[in-house]
């Protein structure tokens, strides 16, 4: 068992620390899209209103799109956000001012939706990264169960850390991190990896469906109706009055998303999905209408045990129904398990270095360095570009993005041909300042986002900078 978690462990660490971290700050996935929009001005947003104006606005300057996919204003997030297909088939997302209904003055980025689809794609074409997450998931199941196995002491660790000894502090800390969340941990990674067990275990879909991805999509979300176009033009009904019927009877749970397909069309329908922030289940109260005549197509609620438990499963993961202070607790406790990756990490290498290391020794405690030190300051670039590249760049969204990944390199090749002792406090000098720099951007702290985001930088900042400090005398 011991030889087990250390592999699993050892093979999957790097990833795993990746997806920890940028899981960890999806939880706050709208408020960083807010932050990442310093231009929207805080005041009360009607869902209705917002609504309506960014599908006229769709109508107008993305009549020819296939669909229209449009996410509701919520307290979290209180502007709307809009996808749809450009005509080679790129999808566009922008968020969509709340008053005028237009992208028009609105920065291009992707917001905190980067740090949602990097946790479980990697920034990888489909299958490839949500494979490689899926597999990883898997492991820290497997290595959390034998983790605990492996821990005679396991009560005891939970109230024992030992500083200033070294190799025995940070497996102190390794042991007190891990037991201190491990039900967290241990659901985290169980529902991670069935939110993807279709790419885990495809062979039942495959030969029920005979590889009809289109069927088994259909039959798993039935509510979702569709049909082709007719190639006779349409024009849209209202959306305001539809909006009305379907709230109602959705009876208090307010509507999440509009999709609206073939809005040109004579065969265009219009589909909202109702909220399910009061509920751990993401099942959804769907309705459908013809989108020329208004008429009520469909209407449906999940009932069936097998995708009822699936969605149970799925909403423990993503945490949609938690307020504030449980997803403060999702934060944290993802930042343990970050936090345990990586002291693993460090145990395995040093535990090599103190005997007769080969060069692959070496290698790996100096890329866990840029590992460990480096994400975070490549994640805080997404940050700081934010707020660096001018508005009306051209693909502002992608270079944000690119800046993760060349600070991420960058890092990674420092920490390559830098002696550990060394790369260590500047890597994480690097952190705090940014940090700092994150934490500076957010002044004047004037709502609950600014203050949240100021705080938490800032906190980060002083951790940062006292892991720096205790290095650098050590050295």
């Amino acid at each position: 068992m011991a030889w087990l978690h250390t592999m699993l462990g050892l093979i999957t660490s790097w990833v795993l620390f990746a997806i920890a971290l940028s899981g960890s700050l999806s939880v706050f996935r709208q408020e960083i899209t807010r932050w990442m929009h310093p231009e929207l001005a805080d005041q009360p947003v009607d869902p209705l209103q917002a609504c309506s104006r960014g599908i006229d606005w769709l109508g107008q300057h993305a009549g020819t799109a296939a669909a229209w996919y449009v996410a509701c204003p919520t307290p979290q997030a209180p502007f709307a956000t809009a996808i749809w297909p450009d005509a080679q088939g790129k999808y566009i997302q922008r968020v969509l001012d709340p008053q005028s209904g237009s992208p028009d003055g609105m920065r291009e980025t992707f917001g905190g939706e980067f740090f949602y689809r990097f946790h479980f794609e990697l920034q990888l074409p489909y299958p490839w990264g949500r494979l490689i997450a899926a597999i990883a998931a898997l492991a820290l199941v497997v290595a959390l169960v034998t983790g605990i196995i492996i821990h005679r002491r396991i009560f005891a660790d939970f109230f024992t850390f030992r500083p200033n000894k070294g190799q025995r502090s940070w497996l102190d800390a390794h042991n007190l991190l891990g037991v201190a969340a491990f039900p967290f941990h241990l659901m985290i990674s169980l529902t991670g990896a069935v939110t993807l067990a279709s790419l885990l275990l495809p062979w039942s879909t495959q030969a029920v469906y005979q590889h009809d991805r289109m069927a088994s999509y259909t039959e798993l979300n039935p509510a979702l109706y569709s049909r082709p176009a007719s190639g006779q033009p349409g024009h849209l009904v209202p959306i305001s009055p539809l909006f009305q019927v379907a709230n109602a009877h959705f009876r208090g749970a307010g509507i999440a998303q509009i999709y609206v397909f073939n809005p040109s069309d004579r065969a265009a329908l219009v589909t909202f999905i109702s909220g399910n922030n009061q509920t751990v289940s993401t099942s959804a109260h769907i309705m459908t209408f013809d989108g020329v005549t208004g008429q009520v197509l469909n209407e449906h609620t999940e009932t069936r045990p097998v995708i009822g438990l699936y969605t149970f499963l799925y909403g423990l993961h993503v945490a949609r129904f938690a307020p504030a202070i449980t997803r403060a607790l999702y934060f944290l406790s993802g930042m343990a398990l970050a936090a345990v990756i990586g002291s693993g990490m460090h145990l395995w290498a040093i535990k090599r270095l103190r005997q007769r290391p080969h060069l692959g020794h070496l290698i790996v405690c100096r890329l866990n360095v840029g590992i460990v030190a480096g994400t975070p300051l490549a994640f805080s670039a997404y940050f700081l570009g934010n707020r660096a590249f001018p508005l009306t760049l051209a693909g502002r969204a992608g270079y944000e993005v690119q800046s993760v990944f060349m600070v991420w390199a960058l890092t990674l090749a420092f920490a390559l041909f830098r002696r550990p002792a060394r790369a260590w406090p500047e890597l994480l000098a690097a952190n705090a300042l940014a940090c700092f720099t994150i934490a500076l951007l957010s002044m004047p702290w004037a709502n609950a986002v600014t203050f949240g985001t100021g705080a938490v930088a800032l906190g980060l900042a002083g951790a940062f900078g006292y892991a720096t400090l205790r290095l650098e005398r050590q050295a």
